[in-house]
């Protein structure tokens, strides 16, 4: 019944508390009575109530629990609300509202909310609804339309309201209640779903059984959550929800669901599991008394090697095949590659941190099959072979997250055993320990693999439109990864389940640090306040660091202050810096034709001999060496940098594709790197960037140069896998879905995979033309004594990194202070010269003098304002004998002269004792 001359507030609630009490209670008249059948059956969505009409766009917001706005509309016309507890609203533009349409007339507000929060938005009509929390609680249960007619009741517009705003205010409660499977005496299970209106839990004896039980939950009408209580311990049983919900679009839906906080899963995350993970059982012998490296105070102090699960062991023959590609392989101990983290572990890398290891959505975790594949030089066999195989092959780098607190199933050797994955999970962490590495986590909490009724979503189909961005029609933000859905983790209860997750995997997995994928995404209030809490937690320091990239419907901080690269500065957290990247590789993202060979750095560039002849190769030159000088100060935002031409300037004011090249407060804070799993390796950015003659001792040394500007920046370290071993994906740029064939790595060193086939064609036949001609090209495949050289080379260098604090500096004050870029002469155009010296009082520690040459002749040079003469090789240059020994024959200092003699393409270090 229509009630068009309601104006006041008062009418409007004496109006509304009648139709709830008529309607609105906790009963509805959509709501089935589900049994076992629902619980048991094939289909895990049930539309019992379908909508009379389906839009489903979402223009208009709740600010909090008594406001609403509807961006771009002006005061004039009039307004309502349009409820209906079993989805019959039906309304066409042009025509009168139907009189059995029960609204709730509102009037626009004479002053507009300032609040920050939906700044966004943009401007439009605002409306204060008086309702109490009760009233809105339950007409947010229901289809609830805004609409706008004229003065005639014809229909202008209407649209759903997005409703984060409101429920972040009315279930502000739930923010500090624990979720998730508990057992103590008895099982308790609980879920937030503050929209829904009746939840169910389905009880299941093992990982395939028919389920035995349903209990109705019971909801806390102050927070939303919704909680069953059985009788006893059910570990080691399995569980789903059904939840009742309205889903815009769809109608009343029955959606059986897994839950958020699984703690693990069956295969292929069908069904929750019941487990306390601090169940004995759960537990590997030793694993509360182990001890973990005591290696990192700082983020400065970390060496970080990035490694995919599969890709460490899943073509190393030395391993169990049983194990092969699965978390146990790490505790293979004399596996080849076992082996060889050990020996990075000595020469000082302190963490590994692997690709996603949660649960993902992206592999069958029973039956997948690895194409048995035949290929080399520019052969598509490969090509074909992973085309076939993509959606069932057993690979992927797991960017595509189901359930955040669970160990993924394909690593586990029995994915249908929930309790398997957690036991084996803490096991590889174990072996990871006693190799002398941290163990870190690459997160994903920026998006979901789906949302929306998809199968495999699980947030919007328990709180719909809640835990997803949404754009300004109330479609899902895409910009992380398409077709996925954007989270909103400026939600209170999506912020929540990241941090309640990252406590998981701090606590009951000792985890020791945390790579965030596209941190931009997420508010910096967020991650400053998991930071804190997980320290808290733990006791201990937990590093994070993230990309903090700065792009999409969140950029420039338009929704919130971002966790990017330029709001971090001063947080303790670390992001990856792409100032020192770009300058040494060349090019950037979203390559061309062109760029892709012909944007080079100065690890692939032609430098200029005679500069005076070609101002502007003098200018890109000189502006990649003050990039790398950048990288190697630690990214810092007021170091005062001595540039190339001769000049001084604050790395802030420094240019970087239109950004500021220092952006970091501490050198900590800055992530250095020249590649990891994104892109083309090294190697084969090179294979594609210089000329294809080039010698493959040339392109050693030139891999060498480029690892140590990483080794020798200030700040966090970060290598990919691999690129010590002039790793090769057969020239793939990007290799996520593209199967073993494409990611191995050889420990033994025999070879580096380049030439294996031209790589799959999604994000490569574009430059097939360039590639071909590579692929053939015998000569670009190294040697294993190539290879052994390179991998021996890293290790002095990393060795050299690990016995100086001077390469760990905690502040930007040290970083001042002690390091500086001496001026050579002549003027150099073609090499760095960095000078790091202790402070005075620190006798004891050698000042530390390292060159890069990027240069393909030898070159002798002189520094002015040296702090003394008495400089010598670095030791581990002298005693090296796989590494590179033309530094050990050829570079010297002669003191007479005060000159510098320093290889082709080289890096070399000099150590002198302070002087005072």
């Amino acid at each position: 019944m229509m009630h068009p001359t309601i104006k006041n507030n008062k009418s409007a609630h004496l109006y509304f508390a009648a139709a709830l009490a008529l309607n609105c209670g906790l009963s509805y008249a959509a709501t089935a009575k589900p049994d076992l059948q629902l619980c048991n059956q094939t289909e895990i969505s049930t539309v019992i109530q379908p909508v009379a009409d389906h839009r489903s766009d979402a223009r208009a917001y709740w600010l909090s629990d008594e406001r609403l706005r509807w961006p771009g509309k002006s005061n004039s016309g009039h307004f309502f609300l349009a409820s209906s507890e079993n989805a019959a609203l039906k309304f066409s533009i042009g025509e009168k509202i139907s009189n059995t349409a029960r609204l709730i007339p509102l009037t626009p507000a004479s002053e507009v909310s300032q609040d920050a929060r939906f700044r966004f938005t943009g401007s439009g009509v605002e409306f204060v609804t008086g309702f109490s929390a009760d009233q809105l609680k339950a007409l947010l249960k229901t289809q609830l339309l805004l609409v706008k007619t004229d003065a005639d009741q014809r229909i202008e517009d209407l649209t759903y309201i997005q409703h984060p705003g409101a429920l972040d205010k009315l279930y502000a409660g739930a923010a500090s209640a624990v979720l998730g499977p508990a057992i103590q005496k008895d099982t308790q299970l609980s879920v937030w779903a503050p929209t829904a209106r009746k939840v169910w839990a389905c009880i299941y004896p093992d990982h395939q059984r028919p389920a035995y039980r349903v209990q109705a939950m019971q909801a806390d009408q102050a927070t939303g959550i919704w909680s069953a209580h059985l009788n006893g311990k059910l570990n080691g049983q399995y569980y789903q929800f059904i939840t009742e919900v309205f889903v815009p679009g769809t109608g009343v839906v029955l959606n059986r669901v897994t839950d958020p906080y699984s703690v693990s899963l069956n295969a292929d995350s069908r069904r929750s599991y019941i487990a306390d993970l601090s169940d004995p059982a759960l537990t590997p012998a030793g694993w509360q008394s182990q001890a973990r490296p005591d290696t990192v105070r700082h983020l400065a102090d970390m060496s970080i090697y990035e490694l995919h699960v599969r890709d460490f062991s899943v073509s190393d023959t030395s391993v169990r095949p049983a194990w092969r590609g699965k978390f146990l392989a790490f505790t293979e101990q004399k596996s080849h590659g076992i082996r060889y983290l050990k020996e990075l572990a000595k020469a000082g890398m302190t963490d590994v941190h692997l690709l996603p290891v949660f649960d993902f959505a992206t592999v069958p975790e029973k039956d997948c099959k690895t194409p048995q594949i035949r290929a080399s030089g520019n052969s598509p066999a490969a090509r074909i072979a992973q085309a076939k195989s993509a959606a069932s092959d057993c690979y992927n780098w797991g960017y595509d997250p189901f359930h955040f607190n669970s160990p993924e199933g394909s690593y586990s050797t029995n994915p249908d055993d929930a309790a398997r994955r957690i036991i084996e999970f803490r096991q590889m962490v174990m072996a990871l320990h006693k190799a002398g590495l941290r163990v870190g986590m690459d997160v994903v909490y920026n998006h979901t693999a789906f949302s929306g009724q998809h199968s495999q979503s699980v947030l919007d189909r328990i709180v719909p439109g809640y835990y997803h961005r949404l754009n300004n029609s109330g479609k899902v933000e895409d910009s992380t990864c398409q077709p996925c859905g954007n989270t909103a983790t400026e939600h209170l209860m999506m912020g929540k389940l990241v941090s309640d997750s990252l406590s998981v995997w701090t606590n009951a997995y000792k985890i020791d640090s945390f790579r965030f994928d596209l941190m931009g995404h997420q508010p910096k209030a967020l991650m400053t306040a998991i930071k804190e809490r997980l320290e808290s937690e733990a006791g201990h320091p937990v590093q994070l660091i993230g990309e903090g990239w700065n792009f999409g419907e969140v950029a420039d901080s338009r929704r919130f202050v971002q966790a990017s690269q330029l709001s971090l500065s001063g947080s303790g957290i670390g992001t990856f810096s792409d100032r020192a990247r770009d300058a040494l590789r060349g090019g950037g993202t979203g390559d061309t034709a062109d760029s892709l060979t012909d944007s080079r750095g100065l690890l692939n560039m032609q430098l200029c001999k005679d500069c005076a002849q070609d101002s502007e190769l003098l200018r890109r030159q000189q502006h990649a060496i003050d990039l790398t000088k950048a990288g190697l100060s630690g990214t810092l935002s007021h170091y005062r940098l001595h540039k190339a031409d001769g000049g001084w300037q604050d790395l802030s004011s420094l240019n970087y594709n239109g950004q500021p090249a220092g952006y970091a407060a501490n050198p900590g804070e800055a992530v250095n790197y020249i590649e990891n799993h994104d892109n083309h390796t090294l190697f084969d950015i090179n294979v594609l960037r210089l000329p294809a003659n080039t010698g493959m001792q040339e392109r050693v040394y030139r891999q060498i140069l480029g690892l140590a500007t990483t080794i020798f920046s200030q700040g966090v370290a970060y290598f990919h896998a691999g690129s010590e071993l002039l790793r090769s994906k057969s020239l793939d740029a990007n290799s996520y879905n593209s199967g073993d064939w494409f990611n191995r790595i050889d420990w033994t060193m025999r070879t580096n995979h380049f030439g294996t086939g031209l790589p799959p064609a999604a994000d490569n036949q574009r430059f097939d033309t360039i590639y071909s001609r590579h692929l053939e090209n015998s000569a670009l495949s190294p040697s294993e004594s190539h290879i052994r050289q390179t991998h021996a080379a890293f290790l002095d260098l990393l060795n050299i990194r690990k016995q100086s604090r001077l390469l760990h500096l905690q502040t930007a004050q040290d970083v001042q202070s002690q390091l500086s870029f001496p001026t050579s002469s002549p003027a150099a155009t073609d090499h760095i010269s960095l000078l790091i010296q202790p402070r005075e009082q620190t006798h004891q520690e050698p000042a530390l003098l390292v060159f890069f040459n990027f240069s393909t002749e030898m070159i002798t040079t002189s520094l002015t304002s040296l702090p003394s003469s008495n400089w010598s090789l670095h030791n581990t240059h002298l005693t090296t004998q796989h590494g590179d020994v033309r530094i050990r024959d050829k570079a010297k200092f002669n003191a007479e002269t005060n000159e510098f003699s320093l290889p082709p393409l080289s890096v070399v270090v000099f150590t002198s004792q302070h002087q005072k």
